[in-house]
């Protein structure tokens, strides 16, 4: 025994979970004993069913003489019985073509964006994605650029291409060779450093910087517009990135009104949807949360599947939400791949772009 259960109700509670993915309908101990090789008869699993159904596995609704999986069955499912799988070849090639495609948008949002939308399509759950933090992304140049005789131009230019900028009222014009020694001395002491970095060393970095006084007054105007210009922004698209949810509507689970309004109502709430994303692993490997193991209520009808993505020193999740009843297998090589595309693609649209 494993877990509590014998090798047959193993057999039979994989079975049930099978037949139940595949087909949205309660399964009967006819079926499955049709459907697989157990070496076993319709009454033998249908005792089986019972006994599992008794511990937890298994819910009998009163409308049907089948069996339907619980959230405790996907789980031993996910953890004990599914073995990983590898995505095909033409698969593979599949995905790496849909995520080539151009769109409308910048590099990093494209590729989130379409990685959602080539989700969607291939499994047929939602695509949910997190995108990149900024505040792990190193700096490669400061430029400080006189627009008026009492206004100055800061600029940031960062790894990933993004750049940031903030305008700064000066009390004086400050000459060029002033503005060009602060820019020097900006750029060695930050360039090479990640935001996060900067903004908790800041002062210390500039403590002794030199330069005749309006220098130093130049540095003390950057040390108080630092705020504005080091507090990381998202993606143009948002923190959190939904593919089409009309891809849910296919499935049975949704068919009924109350359960499509259950879902649209979710899809809404960014904020709940930020914190469960922001509360993920970030191990590589896919994360499966299954249906009442989520912390908030909202999420219970569902399975969330995740994957981090790295774009050079950045990092975001990326996934698909749908209902329990799932290719649990499929669905996690999915986006693993879909994961490792992202990065890859996403650090040569960088390279590129720099």
């Amino acid at each position: 025994m494993q877990h509590g259960l014998t090798e047959r109700e193993r057999q039979i509670l994989e079975a049930v979970i099978r037949t139940y993915v595949e087909t949205a309908e309660p399964a009967g101990s006819r079926t499955v004993a049709r459907r697989f090789d157990l070496g076993v008869s319709p009454a033998t699993v249908r005792n089986a069913m019972s006994d599992l159904e008794a511990k937890g596995f298994l819910y009998h609704p009163h409308t049907s003489a089948g069996r339907i999986p619980t959230d405790q069955a996907y789980r031993y499912y996910v953890d004990a019985l599914m073995s990983p799988i590898r995505l095909t070849a033409a698969e593979q090639r599949r995905l790496r073509k849909e995520l080539r495609e151009d769109d409308t948008v910048g590099p990093l949002d494209r590729l989130l964006v379409r990685a959602l939308k080539v989700l969607g399509l291939i499994t047929g759950e939602l695509g949910i994605a997190m995108a990149p933090r900024l505040d792990t992304v190193v700096l490669e140049k400061v430029e400080l650029v006189r627009v008026t005789s009492g206004k100055i131009l800061l600029v940031l230019t960062l790894k990933n291409g993004v750049i940031r900028t903030v305008y700064v009222d000066v009390p004086v014009a400050a000459p060029a060779e002033t503005i060009a020694a602060v820019t020097m001395i900006l750029n060695e002491r930050l360039a090479g450093h990640s935001l996060r970095e900067i903004r908790d060393s800041l002062a210390e970095r500039l403590r002794d910087a030199g330069g005749d006084d309006q220098s130093k007054e130049l540095i003390n105007i950057f040390l108080q517009s630092a705020g504005d210009l080091l507090t990381p922004q998202e993606l143009s698209v948002g923190k959190v990135i939904l593919g089409p949810a009309s891809i849910l509507a296919n499935q049975p689970e949704f068919a009924e009104s109350e359960g499509l309004r259950s879902l649209l109502e979710l899809t809404e709430q960014r904020d709940l949807l930020q914190s469960v994303l922001d509360a993920r692993p970030r191990d590589g490997a896919a994360t499966i949360t299954i249906g009442s193991e989520h912390v908030h209520p909202q999420l219970n009808p569902f399975t969330l599947v995740t994957s981090e993505y790295h774009i050079g020193r950045m990092s975001g999740l990326l996934g698909v939400m749908g209902p329990t009843r799932m290719p649990y297998e499929k669905v996690a090589a999915i986006v693993e791949y879909t994961s490792l595309l992202m990065s890859e693609l996403g650090t040569s649209d960088e390279s590129a772009d720099n």
